[in-house]
């Protein structure tokens, strides 16, 4: 009746008219829609961040010039932090005291900031920096950073 060959030729003339159908009912978005992207970083490791019900997530570009600093601060949930460009040194201790640490981070970079340390980022660079920054777990309406006190024994 049919051969070998005649099956096999159907089969694959099946095949791609069913995956010509496919991709042509993709939903591609209408005129007009546009997608920025404000930063990217490459994880070091696997992270989970918790985001109760009710807070915000908040999103920040920060620039920073040469020399320049955040300030003693901490924030209410956790912080991703992508480097787009630039230079920082990030110096960070727990709230309630402890050991001082000192990371320097550049441009394609990705780190946490934690709810439970106070962290000092000064730019070491000879340009400004450029920060794509996501805090977890703000309060409704409130801010990401909270201001800290200089705690004494980190040189940030």
């Amino acid at each position: 009746m049919f051969g070998k060959r005649t099956v096999l030729m159907a089969l694959m003339a099946t095949a791609l008219v069913l995956g010509a159908v496919a991709v042509a009912s993709a939903t591609p978005p209408s005129p007009g829609f546009a997608s920025v992207v404000i930063g990217s970083g490459q994880a070091s490791r696997s992270f989970e961040a918790h985001q109760r019900k009710g807070n915000d997530v908040v999103v920040s570009q920060i620039t920073v010039p040469p020399a320049g600093f955040s300030g003693w601060h901490s924030h209410p949930g956790t912080t991703v932090v992508a480097v787009q460009t630039g230079q920082l040194t990030l110096f960070s201790e727990p709230i309630a005291g402890g050991k001082c640490r000192v990371r320097t981070y550049t441009a394609g970079q990705l780190f946490l900031e934690h709810p439970k340390n106070e962290y000092q980022a000064v730019n070491t660079g000879s340009a400004p920096y450029v920060l794509a920054v996501t805090f977890f777990n703000v309060p409704h309406g409130g801010s990401p950073r909270i201001d800290r006190p200089d705690p004494g024994n980190c040189p940030g």
